[in-house]
C-alpha cells in the first residue's frame, strides 16, 4: 500500500469541471511535482490533498487512513503557500511557532522546535526580526520552516518559489530538496516552471485541462513524452507530420523520406497519419549513415547565440530547429543551403493517437 493515495478524485465547480479523474500513488519520502500551465487542476489536487477543498467525489488516503471527513489540521500536512502568507505582526520566531501554540505545545517545547527549525534554514540568529525586515528568500524559508515545525507527514508547496527572482529561485529550491531529502518527508510540489520540475522531483505529474497527461520520473517526462502537449511544454520540440509505412519494422515517412522509429507500432497503423516529435538536441548535420535516421532540409535561419548557434531548417510544411555548440574553426551553414539532419532511430518519438 502506497504511502498517499489518491483515487478517482473529481471537482467540479458549478458547471466548470476543474479535475477528472485523478489517481496517483505516492510513496513515503518520494517527491512529486504537479506541472501544467495555470488552470490545469493541480493547485486544486494540492487544496483537497491539505482540506482546503472538499472533492465532488473520490479518495484520499494517508498512511492507511482516510483523511476525507478530517479537518485541516487532523491531516498532519504542512503547507508553503506561493505568497508566503507569514503574519506580518509576529517575529520569525513567533510565526515558526504559530501552529505548535494552537495545538498547545508547551513554551518549551516550542522554543526548542523553532530554534531548531531556524537553524535547519540556516537564520539562526534572525528569530526577533518581523517578515517587513527580510528578503523574500528569507521569508519563504520562515514559511518552510513553519510548515516543517509541527512534523507533519506531508508537505505540499503551492508555487513557493514563483515571487523570487531567478537567481534566489535556484538556490531555494536546491534547499529545499536538499531539506526533503534530508527529512524524508513525503512532498507535492506545484509548479508551471519545467526546469524546476526537471531538476529536483522523483516523479513529475503533468496536468492538463484538469487530467493527467502523463507520469514519469525527469528522464522519463523528458525523453520519452506520451502527448504532443507534454511534449511540447516540457523542453523544446519539434513536431513533424510522418504516415506509418511498416508497423512492424516501424518504417515511417516524412515528405516523402524514410525514417525508422524504435516504438511499437500497432499492425492496424499501417497507412496512418502519426504526429512525430524531435528534440533539438538530438539532431546533428551530418551526412546519411548506416543505422541512422536522416532527413534533407533547407536552412532557413542561423542565429549566434554565443556559446550555442541555433540552426532552423525546414522540411515539407515542419520548421525543425537544432543547436550546435559555438567553434570558431567549424563553418555553419547558410539560408537556403540544403542540409542532411541526422538522428538516432530511438529519438525519433510516435505521440499517442488524439493526443
Amino acid at each position: 500500500m502506497a504511502f498517499l493515495e489518491i483515487e478517482n478524485l473529481h471537482k467540479t465547480f458549478g458547471s466548470n469541471i476543474a479535475l477528472h479523474h485523478f489517481d496517483m500513488k505516492i510513496e513515503r519520502g518520494e517527491f512529486i511535482t504537479f506541472l501544467g500551465p495555470s488552470g490545469c487542476g493541480k493547485t486544486t489536487v494540492l487544496r483537497m490533498i491539505a482540506g482546503f477543498e472538499s472533492p465532488t467525489r473520490g479518495t484520499i488516503r494517508l498512511d492507511g487512513r482516510d483523511v476525507m471527513h478530517l479537518r485541516t489540521r487532523q491531516r498532519k500536512v504542512g503547507m508553503v503557500f506561493q505568497s508566503y502568507a507569514l503574519f506580518p505582526n509576529m517575529t520569525v520566531a513567533g510565526n515558526i511557532g504559530f501552529g505548535l501554540r494552537v495545538a498547545g505545545r508547551p513554551e518549551a517545547e516550542i522554543r526548542k522546535r523553532v530554534d531548531e527549525m531556524l537553524a535547519l534554514i540556516k537564520l539562526p540568529h534572525l528569530g526577533d526580526r518581523y517578515p517587513w525586515q527580510m528578503s523574500g528568500g528569507q521569508q519563504q524559508r520562515v514559511a518552510l520552516a513553519r510548515a516543517l515545525a509541527g512534523k507533519p507527514q506531508v508537505l505540499l508547496l503551492d508555487e513557493p518559489l514563483s515571487a523570487l527572482d531567478a537567481k534566489i529561485r535556484i538556490s531555494l529550491r536546491q534547499d529545499i530538496r536538499m531539506l526533503q531529502r534530508e527529512l524524508g518527508i513525503t512532498s507535492i510540489f506545484v509548479t508551471h516552471d519545467q526546469e524546476e520540475a526537471l531538476s529536483i522531483s522523483d516523479r513529475i505529474v503533468v496536468m492538463n485541462e484538469g487530467r493527467v497527461e502523463q507520469v514519469g520520473t525527469p528522464s522519463e517526462i523528458y525523453n520519452y513524452p506520451r502527448t504532443r502537449f507534454v511534449a511540447s511544454f516540457v523542453g523544446t520540440l519539434n513536431i513533424l507530420t510522418g504516415h506509418v509505412v511498416d508497423p512492424s519494422a516501424g518504417k515511417m515517412a516524412v515528405d516523402g523520406q524514410e525514417l525508422i522509429t524504435t516504438q511499437t507500432l500497432a499492425p492496424d497503423d499501417a497507412g496512418k497519419k502519426r504526429m512525430l516529435a524531435l528534440r533539438p538536441e538530438a539532431i546533428v548535420l551530418e551526412a546519411p549513415a548506416p543505422g541512422r535516421n536522416t532527413l534533407a532540409a533547407t536552412v532557413e535561419d542561423v542565429s549566434f547565440l554565443g556559446a550555442v548557434v541555433r540552426i532552423r531548417a525546414r522540411v515539407q510544411e515542419a520548421v525543425i530547429s537544432l543547436d550546435v555548440f559555438n567553434d570558431p574553426n567549424r563553418r555553419l551553414p547558410e539560408r537556403g543551403q540544403p542540409v542532411a539532419l541526422g538522428f538516432s532511430h530511438e529519438n525519433l518519438l510516435v505521440l499517442e493517437e488524439g493526443a
